[in-house]
């Protein structure tokens, strides 16, 4: 019999036997008084999904294993290999709204690529006359199609909404940030502050969905972190829910706790059910080590999906299931990590970051990739002499191919003196100075890998 499926054939006094039909089949059964039956038929039409429409250029996450947003590990190649080794959707990492706006959209020919381009500030108001342009935003339209979601880092509906018209048009649907607990974010009021703020959260959720959702038709979700008690979760899920959203991801930690931490899960299942009552898609977050695990706890818990973080930095082909092989070991994926870094033209420092977490330290090239400055050098490091051709090419594109002029000792001493002091941004700008400290008013010359302006978390 089907879940749920039976209709009365017709309905009589309540004493005497009635055919009743159950999946096709006719029995006659002694009907049970009116007030019983009324109550089994609401209970049944409780007990049935509800679901808010998804909008037509939108996902559903219901049934998906996802790739976090995460920072660093969420740019572009990270989730091409995430994509590649099942991953049902990837969430970038998360954009300020302010570093999108002002953005400049473009089709790069040479990647395939449309990228979301500004001139780097480089530490001053304005930026210098010798300033060179900084990737914002990436996204790769042939493999990401209807597969990646955008998560903005705001604390204003006005400004969500300008940052979100911006790239609205190329992404799958729309993620507010409301649980990082980084200081570079809720210094700001964004991330885990907002939960703080629940008045606010609501008010850009709602700005998005009124204004988003039907001139882009994507949906609009929100991803948070339990609170201290169930009773101050709950009334915050509730107040979520009744905004119009798609989708709700729950980190199933609070603020405070850090990955380190287990994973708290008494609340996953109040959420789960407050999001299904509203018809919304309930995606949990937390100790999620692979494919095959999530879809068990999402099971265990009734969540309608899970979303890997960590064990996907480390091993993307975690999002692979056991029926099709399971886990890989570290080179194969290392090698296609590389292979997707230096088909976008990667920055080199952002992919020797995910190296460094995918090569286990105790591997005989860790090191030496480790001290490399190329893709070049990383590809001799790890034996891949069939990509050497490849990797020279991205290097001259990046300027990697020459080498970099050293700080004099003065120069390097005040640079550490300004980040010891805090001025991350100045300390940067003094890094990639050639000229005297007393001329440093004047402007610097970048280097050939600039760091982005975007503060990706």
């Amino acid at each position: 019999m089907d879940r749920g499926c039976f209709t009365l054939a017709r309905f009589g006094d309540a004493t005497s036997p009635k055919p009743l039909v159950l999946s096709g089949h006719t029995r006659h059964v002694d009907l049970p008084p009116w007030g019983m039956v009324l109550t089994l038929l609401r209970r049944m039409m409780a007990a049935e999904v509800k679901k808010v429409p998804i909008p037509r250029r939108g996902v559903d996450y219901r049934g998906k294993i996802v790739l976090a947003p995460m920072v660093r590990s969420g740019e572009l190649p990270s989730r091409l290999l995430a994509l590649h080794y099942g991953a049902d959707l990837v969430w970038g990492p998360e954009t300020i709204d302010r570093a999108m706006i002002g953005t400049t959209r473009r089709f790069n020919q040479d990647t395939r690529t449309i990228e979301w381009t500004r001139m780097s500030s480089q530490g001053h108001k304005e930026p210098p006359p010798d300033a060179k342009e900084s990737i914002i935003y990436r996204v790769f339209p042939e493999k990401e199609a209807n597969k990646l979601i955008f998560q903005i880092g705001t604390a204003d509906p006005d400004r969500a909404v300008q940052a979100a018209r911006l790239v609205a048009a190329d992404v799958a649907g729309i993620d507010v940030n409301a649980g990082c607990p980084k200081p570079f974010s809720t210094s700001g009021g964004m991330g885990a502050a907002l939960l703080r703020t629940p008045d606010k959260l609501v008010a850009i959720l709602e700005a998005l969905v009124k204004n988003i959702t039907p001139e882009f038709d994507i949906g609009i979700s929100v991803k948070i972190r339990i609170l201290e008690t169930p009773a101050d979760t709950e009334a915050l899920v509730r107040r979520l829910v009744a905004t119009g959203i798609t989708g709700l991801t729950v980190h199933c930690r609070t603020t405070p706790m850090r990955p380190r931490e287990r994973a708290i899960r008494d609340q996953l299942r109040m959420v789960v059910n407050i999001c299904h009552e509203a018809g919304i898609a309930c995606i949990m977050n937390g100790d999620v080590e692979n494919r095959d695990q999530g879809i068990k706890l999402a099971e265990e818990y009734g969540a309608d999906g899970a979303m890997i973080a960590v064990a996907a930095e480390k091993n993307p082909s975690c999002f692979r299931s056991e029926a099709d092989g399971g886990l890989l070991g570290w080179e194969p994926v290392v090698e296609q990590y590389i292979k997707y870094a230096m088909e976008i033209s990667n920055r080199f420092s952002n992919t020797k970051y995910l190296l460094a977490q995918m090569i286990p330290g105790k591997a005989k090239p860790y090191k030496t990739v480790q001290q490399s400055k190329s893709y070049t050098e990383v590809c001799n490091a790890l034996g891949l002499e069939h990509l050497l051709e490849k990797a020279q090419d991205c290097d001259v594109q990046r300027g990697l191919d020459k080498p970099k002029e050293k700080l004099t000792k003065k120069a390097r001493k005040n640079a550490s003196a300004l980040a010891a002091g805090g001025q991350m941004v100045e300390a940067r700008a003094q890094s990639h100075h050639r000229k005297t400290l007393s001329e440093r008013n004047v402007g610097s010359k970048a280097a050939p890998e600039p760091a982005p302006v975007a503060t990706a978390v």
